[in-house]
C-alpha cells in the first residue's frame, strides 16, 4: 500500500516508520528544509515509549533519555510538596516500559535512523489533500501531485490538509501564554532528577532535565496573557518578563530564574474543541491536526504516537477492498480517547491556576490526601494502554 504523509513531527514520522517496517510504500512530505523539531523538552510515558522501541528506538531513548525519579506537585511561594508520585522504575514494573524525559531535536535524529526506507520530500509545503478515484492525493504548492492509496495529515495545529477537507477551524485560545528556556546543568548542579510543577495563582512553571548526559534543566513557564494572535512556537520572548511573572515565588525558583539566558521563547497555548470527523474518503488526520491539545497532561506527542500505532495497525491488517473501513476504524477507535485528553487538559489549565483562597486550600488538602497508589491507579488508563495490542473491533 502507498501511504503519503504530510508533516515530519514526531507523529508523522513515527507513522512512517511503523509504516516502512510493515512494508508498506510511504512518502512523508515536510515543508522545512531538513528535519528540525520545535520545542526543547518532551515527556514519553510508557504508552508512548512501548511504539518507539517496536520501530527499534529502545536503546536510542535509554542513551538520550533522563527517568525521572518521581513527580511532585508544589506551592508556588515556598515549594512545599503537595503531592509526591514516585517514578523511576515504577513505570517499567507496572506498565512494562519506562518513562522519560527528552530533549526534543535528540528525540527527532532518534526517529530519522528509523526512515531507512521511507521517501522524504523535503521545502516543499502542502496545498491541500483529496480523495479521487484511484486513492488520494496530496497537493504541494511546487504544482505537484503526490497520489496513493491513503492520505494521511499530520500536519499540525495549523494543518493544511484538516483545511481542505472540513474548512477553516477556530483555535480556543487559553488566556495562557508559555515561555520555554533551557538553563545548563552545570548552572544547576543540585537540581533533583524529577518532574516539578510549581503551582501558584494564574500561572504555573514545569520544569524538569532533559538531554544526553542530563545536560539540560527544561523550563515551561505559564502566565496569562489576554490576547495573542499567533499559534507558533518561536516568537522571541524577553527573560526580563520572564522573571517579572514569578516575582515573589519560592527563592529555589529565584534562583533558576537567575541563570535563565537569552534567547527565550513563547507561545501563545491554543488548542480545539474535538472535531466531529477526522476523515473524509482516504484522507484522514493525525496528532494536532485533529487533536491539539493544551501541555497540561503531558501527552501531546504520545496522543500522536498512539495515533500512528493505532492507524498502521489498521492499514496493515487490511486486505483488498477494506482500507475505507479501516480509516474509519481508527477514527472510532481514537477519537474519544484523544478528545478525553483534550478535555482533561483544559480543565488543568483551571486546576493549576487557582488563586490562594477556600478552592486552592481544598485542592491543595485533596492532593495531600492522594496515597501513592491511588495516584498511580488512576494514571492506569493512560500510561497501561498499548496501542500495539488494544483491540481493533
Amino acid at each position: 500500500m502507498r501511504v503519503a504523509i504530510a508533516g515530519a513531527g514526531i507523529g508523522g514520522m513515527t507513522l512512517a516508520a511503523l509504516l516502512d517496517r510493515s512494508g508498506h510504500d510511504v512518502v512523508l512530505v515536510e515543508q522545512s528544509a531538513g528535519f528540525a523539531e520545535v520545542g526543547a523538552g518532551i515527556q514519553i510515558s510508557p504508552n508512548g515509549t512501548r511504539v518507539l522501541g517496536s520501530i527499534g528506538l529502545a536503546d536510542d531513548l535509554a542513551r538520550i533519555g533522563t527517568t525521572p525519579k518521581r513527580i511532585v506537585l508544589r506551592r508556588w511561594e515556598d515549594d512545599s510538596e503537595l503531592l509526591v508520585q514516585p517514578l523511576g522504575d515504577r513505570p517499567v514494573e507496572r506498565y512494562g516500559h519506562p518513562y522519560y524525559n527528552v530533549y526534543r531535536p535528540d528525540l527527532v535524529d532518534a526517529l530519522t535512523g528509523a526512515l531507512a526506507g521511507v521517501e522524504i520530500r523535503f521545502g516543499v509545503a502542502v496545498a491541500g489533500a483529496s480523495t479521487i478515484d484511484a486513492g488520494a492525493a496530496l497537493d504541494l504548492t511546487d504544482g505537484t501531485r503526490i497520489t496513493a492509496d491513503v492520505v494521511v495529515g499530520a500536519d499540525g495545529i495549523h494543518s493544511s490538509v484538516r483545511r481542505s477537507l472540513f474548512g477553516d477551524r477556530p483555535s480556543r485560545f487559553s488566556r495562557s501564554v508559555a515561555y520555554r528556556a533551557l538553563v545548563p546543568r552545570v548552572a544547576v548542579p543540585d537540581q533533583p532528577i524529577e518532574v516539578t510543577n510549581r503551582m501558584g495563582p494564574d500561572r504555573h512553571l514545569v520544569s524538569y532535565l532533559v538531554g544526553e548526559g542530563q545536560r539540560y534543566l527544561n523550563l515551561v513557564c505559564v502566565f496569562p496573557e489576554a490576547t495573542w494572535e499567533a499559534e507558533g512556537w518561536n516568537e522571541l520572548g524577553s527573560t526580563d518578563e520572564l522573571r517579572r511573572q514569578f516575582v515573589g515565588w519560592s527563592s529555589a525558583l529565584q534562583a533558576i530564574l537567575g541563570h535563565v539566558t537569552d534567547p527565550v521563547y513563547r507561545w501563545a497555548l491554543h488548542d480545539r474543541t474535538p472535531l466531529e470527523r477526522w476523515t473524509s474518503g482516504r484522507v484522514t488526520l493525525l496528532g494536532d491536526a485533529c487533536h491539539p491539545m493544551l501541555p497540561f497532561m503531558a501527552q501531546g506527542a504520545c496522543q500522536a504516537i498512539e495515533d500512528a500505532a493505532i492507524l498502521a495497525r489498521l492499514l496493515t491488517a487490511s486486505g483488498p477492498g477494506e482500507v475505507d473501513h479501516a480509516i474509519e476504524r481508527y477514527e472510532t477507535i481514537r477519537r474519544p480517547r484523544a478528545a478525553e485528553l483534550q478535555h482533561r487538559s483544559f480543565r488543568n489549565a483551571t486546576t493549576y491556576h487557582l488563586a490562594d483562597g477556600a478552592e486552592q486550600r481544598t485542592r491543595d488538602e485533596l492532593l495531600a490526601s492522594v496515597s501513592h497508589a491511588d495516584g498511580e491507579a488512576a494514571f492506569d488508563w493512560l500510561y497501561g494502554y498499548d496501542p500495539l495490542t488494544a483491540p481493533l473491533d
